[in-house]
């Protein structure tokens, strides 16, 4: 009986399981944002985050636990310099789960799952803190543009007015 067992095995077995999770941390730390199942996503949402909030410590044997569990020299290397010092100053939930639809094939529920201090989108925006005014006939950039078309529209219709009075002199 399975009671209070609440992990997710992901339909394989225990050596697979951590083989994926390991190269898929890999894969997170290397490219900052990966695409995958959602229910891969949040066990490996489980299985990196830990490792990043032990990156914050760089002392040899940190190093060494990191290693245990990515097997990649490399990319420990690249999370103890490149992650740890952007998100040393966060005190937990360093990755952001994405959902992006269905996969067409089986229709299984896909997301992005991306370090949350790599994305360019979300990090560069600086807040604003007016509240912009909201009117009922539409945003300011449309009256904006249909003013400009208007007097454009009535800078040419006075253009051709003109023209029209010269040629009648």
């Amino acid at each position: 009986m399975r009671h209070g067992k609440k992990f997710n095995h992901l339909g394989r077995t225990r050596s697979h399981r951590k083989a994926m999770l390991s190269n898929m941390a890999c894969s997170l730390i290397q490219h900052k944002r990966i695409n995958t199942t959602v229910a891969k996503a949040k066990a490996l949402r489980v299985f990196v985050e830990p490792l990043i909030t032990k990156s914050k410590n760089d002392s040899t044997h940190s190093r060494r636990v990191v290693f245990s569990y990515l097997n990649n020299k490399y990319i420990v290397s690249e999370l103890f310099r490149d992650v740890a010092p952007a998100v040393a100053s966060r005190p937990g939930g360093y990755t952001r789960i994405i959902k992006t639809g269905n996969r067409m094939g089986d229709n299984a529920e896909m997301c992005m799952i991306e370090l949350v201090d790599f994305n360019e989108i979300y990090g560069s925006e600086k807040k604003d803190t007016k509240k912009k005014a909201r009117s009922r006939r539409g945003s300011g950039k449309a009256t904006a543009s249909v003013e400009t078309a208007a007097e454009e529209v009535k800078s040419d219709a006075s253009e051709g007015n003109e023209s029209k009075e010269g040629a009648k002199d």
